[in-house]
């Protein structure tokens, strides 16, 4: 059992260097960051065992939890204090609609009519969409002030950020061997201005039910098992390539500035790190509970993401796990800015 734990200790603990380092020159050991939480709970369960038996043991997982502590806020948010709402506040939200369901993938009728009602009656003030298509037709007429860039011959796709307020300049960043890319808008608030990213990183592809990951447990299959951790891998190496173009543009930008998006990695990452830089997690800000983003089976996924300006308060934040109408499920931030 102590062999085992001194294994778990390895490995959590190149899980929080990780985050530290490029994946162009770990991308194998990348994929470690995905299942960190993984290793915080079996550490504690080892405390646990060596802690029943009075053993001296307990040490090892005791200070790798105490490591640790700082990744625990990220991986869950204890509830956080109410804030009032005051007429300067304004809501962002970002939501991946897989296409608003254009291809069926959810069984159900009305899906895109489900997330329009639904978004007009959360009614957010800046909404960045991830995978939008106009193919699908979702009336969304109601922002008077919106920037769409699809691309693609038969259907297209692409993103789209709809607001209330003036747009005053617009434009998109494409990334290299790729068919994500990252647009952006300056919003005209009041008197001041706002630069909007809304970001969709590359996808690392695995079925949100996990099918693929089952199938290649139970075939105990060390070719396909290898062929998808090399596929996460080179996702990883694509993912920073694209998080470095969209820091360098960033830097270019005087404004206060909101990062929306689908990223498709945890926030135990190289990419997440460096995107965030020095804004706030909205969800380390004013979430609670796991902060869920994404339908995968078995465990709470966040890869969906708004981060904000430290010019800003972060006064509330909510994920909507209840609204099953995509992969993905939206996220909202309410905000106010200094």
């Amino acid at each position: 059992m102590f062999f085992f734990n001194i294994v778990l200790t390895v490995l959590t603990v190149l899980a929080y260097v990780l985050p530290f380092l490029a994946p162009n020159f770990f991308p194998f050991l990348s994929v470690l960051t995905l299942v960190l939480p993984l290793f915080l709970i079996l550490n504690a369960c080892f405390f646990l065992y060596w802690l029943f038996q009075v053993k001296r043991q307990m040490i090892l997982s005791g200070m790798v939890l105490t490591i640790g502590i700082t990744f625990i806020n990220t991986f869950y948010k204890f509830s956080s204090n109410e804030q009032p709402v005051l007429e300067k506040d304004f809501l962002v939200m970002s939501y991946n609609v897989r296409l608003f369901n254009l291809f069926q993938w959810i069984p159900r009728e009305h899906v895109g009519s489900d997330i329009k009602k639904f978004i007009d009656d959360i009614n957010p003030d800046i909404l960045c969409i991830q995978e939008y298509s106009e193919t699908a037709k979702v009336d969304l007429r109601v922002y008077k002030h919106k920037f769409i860039f699809m691309q693609g011959k038969k259907i297209k796709t692409g993103q789209a950020i709809m607001s209330k307020y003036p747009i005053v300049n617009q434009g998109n960043i494409n990334f290299p061997e790729s068919d994500n890319l990252i647009v952006f808008a300056d919003i005209r608030k009041g008197k001041d201005t706002i630069r909007v990213y809304n970001m969709h990183l590359q996808s690392i592809k695995i079925s949100p039910d996990v099918t693929e990951i089952e199938e290649n447990v139970d075939s105990i299959s060390k070719q396909k098992s290898q062929l998808l951790v090399r596929r996460i891998s080179k996702a990883f190496k694509k993912q920073q390539r694209q998080a470095e173009i969209l820091v360098k543009h960033k830097k270019e930008c005087h404004y206060p500035m909101i990062i929306c998006g689908d990223m498709n990695n945890s926030a135990f990452s190289y990419v997440y790190r460096n995107i965030k830089g020095n804004l706030n997690d909205c969800f380390e800000e004013a979430g609670n509970g796991f902060g869920q983003t994404y339908n995968f089976k078995y465990y709470p996924a966040r890869i969906d993401y708004i981060f904000a300006d430290r010019k800003m308060k972060v006064k509330s934040f909510q994920n909507f796990p209840e609204f099953k109408n995509s992969d993905h499920y939206p996220i909202l931030a309410r905000l106010a800015l200094d």
